[in-house]
């Protein structure tokens, strides 16, 4: 699943995705991929810094690219949905998962 840019029906649709599937508030898993590029990943940990995130990063097997997992506890979809607007605004070529 990867995220379209500003979809709100994407959204729309995810929020009742997390109302139905977690009791809030709830540890969420964000997972994104990026090109390996040290700038682009420092982007994406500092949106969740000082939040009490767990990030983990794994390039794939050539290098090209680097996964992400980012870990924590979120008070509700709307915070989950907000942190997603915000990486797609602010870390130019991300993919979500």
């Amino acid at each position: 699943m990867s995220t379209p840019p500003n979809s709100e029906e994407f959204y729309k649709k995810l929020k009742g995705q997390l109302h139905e599937t977690a009791s809030w508030p709830a540890e969420y898993l964000y997972k994104f991929i990026v090109k390996t590029n040290n700038k682009k990943i420092a982007q994406l940990e500092a949106i969740f810094d000082n939040m009490g995130a767990v990030i983990n990063t794994t390039e794939s097997k050539k290098g090209k690219y680097t996964s992400v997992s980012i870990n924590l506890l979120m008070r509700n979809p709307d915070a989950v949905i907000e942190k997603y607007k915000e990486v797609a605004e602010k870390v130019e070529g991300v993919i979500s998962l």
